[in-house]
């Protein structure tokens, strides 16, 4: 028994001799500053499918300066707006809708098509672009990971809609508005 782990030893000590020697060469050329820690990548990098994009009026391109504004007042990163953003794309097009009759969608309201009736807040409150995105930040804020997760996913999480990966369409535009007005 003594032969067989010396042995065992052995051959381990012989693998990892011959792994340092193959590997070394190529280790000593690698730069250290440029390793990233698994934990440090972020899993968002560009966005998802197919990409929609509408042109913007005054009115819809205020809407987006009011949502990055209360982004920044709430404290948060350009990503949080970029979710926002692209949320509002999807759910009205960056317009304030008000109660749309027959094509309403239950009582949704607003920038972010919010219903008084699931406690986003009262129809005044939702169709007031610094209320609505305060209140979807809320909501984006007691989402766990949603700084790297999929945008789409994200979204969904607090909008909880029926169409979930509709978000994701949006993601360049969103992107291109923050980057466009953020430092505005």
């Amino acid at each position: 028994m003594n032969t067989i782990f010396r042995k065992s030893m052995l051959s381990v000590a012989g693998l990892a001799f011959a792994g340092g020697v193959f590997a070394g060469p190529i280790a000593a050329h690698a730069n250290p500053v440029d390793a990233k820690p698994v934990a440090a990548v972020q899993t968002v990098s560009k966005p998802q499918g197919d990409q929609s994009h509408v042109g913007l009026n005054d009115e819809q391109t205020a809407n987006a300066k009011a949502i990055i504004a209360a982004t920044k007042k709430a404290g948060l990163p350009e990503r949080a707006a970029v979710i926002s953003i692209a949320t509002s794309l999807q759910e009205s097009k960056l317009e304030n809708l008000g109660h749309l009759g027959d094509m309403n969608d239950h009582d949704s309201l607003g920038l972010f098509q919010q219903r008084p009736s699931s406690g986003w807040g009262t129809p005044e409150q939702i169709t007031d672009p610094a209320y609505s995105t305060t209140a979807f930040l809320k909501g984006l804020k007691q989402v766990d990971g949603w700084q790297d997760m999929p945008l789409t996913d994200a979204a969904q999480t607090v909008q909880v809609s029926a169409y979930p990966d509709a978000y994701a369409q949006w993601e360049q535009q969103a992107t291109d508005l923050v980057g466009q007005y953020w430092n505005s």
